[in-house]
């Protein structure tokens, strides 16, 4: 299936992503005025951050089931109101300990619902079974454009009016989500070949079915060691590059190369898990990984190398979710993706928690990241091996449905 014959229901997908993640990825780069304003040390930013992203988490499996009972469209709009009233009082309040409501959990609630989950969910009912991959590393990869159309414009509404006032650019940006969130309509669930399925299977049926299953829970851990990766990068590299002494617009670069990179890494991979089986490209994923971030330790930290690192992670960077997604959906069907992706993501959001927070805590204690950056090369490695004797054969329910 070429991608411009994809429902239009993807395009609209692709677009709240681009709002949505292009928002959350530029918040490491208001960890120094933020903490300047209110007098905190590194660590209070990295936990607020950390906590959005445990909410994020939280928060996921129940907006995935709510997805899967009522629709996503109403999800998405829900979030996207609890995300632009989290931003704008974020910019006005006087008071640090506020911002564990407002930019943790009405921002991580908002995250929930606007992000991967709900609108994979939603994509994964419309496309074929053969081609959810794709489509999915499609929705990844074009709507990650938003890290690097956004990280720039934060930087320059930070150099210019301020970290308040971009914040409340922000908020209202997420009065978008709410426009493209009117086209995400769903059909029948499509089985192979664009052939539409009649799967009766309750809830409760899947979460047993899933739980009694060791390759989900294998899954998880993957995405634990991913989510603990980006977040850990997203929140501290702008402040690894500056101890390192370069300019904060050098650390908005990079990560906007992580972004732009991760475009095309996203896609890529997602094709690569419809061609070939998605465990080993999952293994190959995390090795690449493992090496990026080894070489970078390693290596002199120049503008150079910060942003070949930038480059290079971000072809790997959220590679992992059309690949995770897609082994969840060609595992257990699509009826309640979102649920049980849901669950999954939660992982990856506990991971994001530690990723952000024990970065700034590691910091504080040792005044280095070097002992969290060769943590996360051995998390790493441990997670290629992980996915490895993961069965990914569609449970017997679906074989049995396919041959009927």
């Amino acid at each position: 299936m070429s991608i411009f014959r994809f429902p239009l229901l993807v395009w609209a997908g692709i677009a709240i992503l681009i709002v949505s993640l292009g928002i959350r990825q530029s918040f490491g780069i208001f960890m120094l005025p933020i903490s300047e304003t209110f007098n905190t040390g590194r660590e209070f930013f990295s936990f607020t951050i950390a906590l959005q992203n445990l909410l994020f988490g939280v928060f996921q499996p129940f907006v995935g089931m709510a997805s899967d009972r009522w629709g996503p469209k109403r999800i998405i709009i829900l979030g996207a109101l609890s995300y632009a009233a989290g931003l704008y009082l974020t910019s006005i309040t006087t008071d640090p300990s506020w911002l564990y409501i407002s930019l943790g959990a009405l921002v991580g609630f908002g995250l929930s619902a606007t992000s991967y989950v709900i609108v994979l969910g939603a994509v994964a009912r419309v496309v074929p079974a053969e081609h959810t991959a794709k489509a999915f590393g499609l929705t990844t990869a074009v709507g990650s454009f938003g890290m690097f159309a956004v990280i720039p414009g934060a930087q320059s509404l930070l150099s210019n009016v301020g970290w308040q006032s971009a914040l409340q650019v922000f908020a209202l940006l997420c009065c978008l989500i709410i426009a493209f969130a009117s086209f995400i309509k769903t059909n029948k669930i499509l089985g192979s070949e664009n052939t539409p399925i009649d799967d009766n299977q309750t809830l409760k049926e899947a979460l047993k079915e899933a739980f009694y299953h060791r390759g989900y829970w294998l899954i998880h851990a993957g995405f634990f060691v991913c989510g603990f990766h980006v977040m850990f990068i997203a929140t501290h590299l702008p402040s690894y590059l500056a101890d390192k002494g370069l300019s904060v617009a050098t650390a908005a670069m990079a990560l906007a190369y992580v972004g732009i990179f991760n475009i095309f890494g996203s896609y890529f991979w997602g094709v690569m898990g419809d061609k070939f089986d998605k465990r080993y490209v999952m293994t190959s994923l995390y090795l690449i990984r493992s090496l990026v971030i080894a070489a970078f330790v390693v290596l002199p930290v120049t503008i150079d190398t910060a942003t070949i690192f930038g480059a290079a992670i971000g072809f790997c960077w959220l590679g992992t979710a059309p690949l995770t997604s897609g082994l969840v959906r060609q595992i257990f069907g699509a009826r309640y993706m979102s649920t049980l992706y849901g669950l999954v993501f939660f992982s990856h959001q506990l991971g994001s928690f530690l990723g952000a927070w024990v970065g700034g805590l590691v910091y504080d204690y040792y005044g280095s990241y070097e002992p969290i950056w060769w943590t996360t090369v051995v998390m790493a490695l441990v997670a290629a091996l992980l996915h490895l004797p993961i069965n990914d054969r569609p449970v017997p329910r679906l074989n049995a449905m396919a041959t009927a």
